[in-house]
């Protein structure tokens, strides 16, 4: 029985990256699979094998017209987030039920940790203290610590309560930190069942003494966090940006920053890379990070089993169980 044909196209990251040479084994052994290779697939080879294609593997989805892929039961992508509406045309793949499927679920681990991680670097003030002792002007004991706290019994504000803040959550038991939550996108009960208070921004912000901003960028909550909010947040508290900086008025934080509003743990920018001038490089009181969270190496592999198990799992007639399957209900408002 011929195979199903599957369009592999890792592009920008190289295969290897995303897929250990064991899920690439079990890929080939159920499809045929097209291209695969780490340069991008020029238009003229898509066009000759999209016609014929059951998924399309990808890690940046191009826009195309779907028309073209009369077969395609599946677009699997790898770069962590849904496609735009503006390069997909959804209303076509779920009218033809064509599974949407984001590889976003494998980043939360990674993500989590580090953010886990940021958090106490800026609550213990560790990577000020390294940079004093590399200086010479190291101070030990008590008077390093004036302003240092610990995370436990601390009170935590999480702004989104997605896969992200879902992997986040256990990371910190250990710590007994009361959270809370604040997710319009999700019941009251839901938050509650999972131990946590559902709450407002106007309600979390002065409250907590770690705020983790976990939530994707939506059309809804571009500079969700403006000056106003930034301005209630404690000032003896750490702000933590690890999912987008969309979510935030970076200007607003930068300047509140500089002024020693509060502390602040940042793996997201604006732009990416971020201008060699920018104000927030030199920012007190501030732990930088060049969106490392969620690229580390040995872990990437998640993504390419995700992938080949779901394709297992479509290609037996049943509906994909790893990654993350778009719902009209949300997908119209990603940026």
């Amino acid at each position: 029985m011929a195979k199903h044909k599957v369009i592999l196209n890792p592009y920008p990251r190289p295969l290897d990256m995303i897929m250990s040479s064991h899920d690439a084994d079990r890929l080939h052994d159920l499809a045929d699979v097209i291209w695969g290779k780490d340069e991008n697939i020029p238009d003229s080879e898509f066009a000759r094998a999209c016609g014929d294609a059951y998924a399309i593997i990808t890690t940046s989805w191009q826009q195309r017209s779907l028309a073209e892929m009369p077969n395609l039961r599946a677009i699997m992508e790898t770069g962590g987030r849904h496609p735009s509406p503006e390069n997909l045309d959804y209303e076509t793949c779920f009218a033809r039920g064509i599974r949407v499927l984001s590889c976003a679920p494998a980043y939360g681990p990674m993500v989590a940790e580090m953010a886990l991680g940021m958090a106490i670097a800026a609550a213990r003030g560790i990577v000020s203290a390294h940079t004093d002792f590399a200086a010479g002007e190291e101070r030990y004991l008590y008077p390093s610590n004036s302003t240092a706290f610990t995370l436990y019994d601390q009170p935590v504000g999480f702004i989104g309560f997605g896969g992200l803040a879902q992997s986040l959550k256990p990371l910190l038991a250990p710590f007994r930190c009361p959270i809370q939550v604040y997710d319009p996108w999700l019941p009251a009960s839901f938050i509650n069942e999972r131990g946590c208070t559902p709450v407002s921004l106007q309600e979390l912000l002065p409250t907590a003494r770690v705020i983790f901003v976990l939530a994707i960028p939506s059309n809804e909550n571009k500079a969700m966090l403006d000056r106003e909010l930034l301005s209630m947040i404690r000032s003896d508290a750490v702000l933590v940006l690890i999912s987008r900086s969309h979510l935030v008025d970076f200007d607003a934080l930068t300047e509140m920053l500089h002024q020693g509003r509060f502390r602040a743990a940042i793996d997201v920018f604006p732009q990416e890379p971020l201008a060699a001038d920018h104000p927030i490089r030199s920012a007190p009181n501030t732990i930088l990070s060049a969106h490392r969270a969620g690229t580390v190496w040995q872990d990437m592999h998640t993504i390419g089993r995700m992938v080949v198990d779901d394709l297992e799992t479509m290609l037996a007639g049943l509906p994909p169980t790893k990654m993350q399957i778009a719902q009209p209900e949300l997908v119209y408002r990603l940026p």
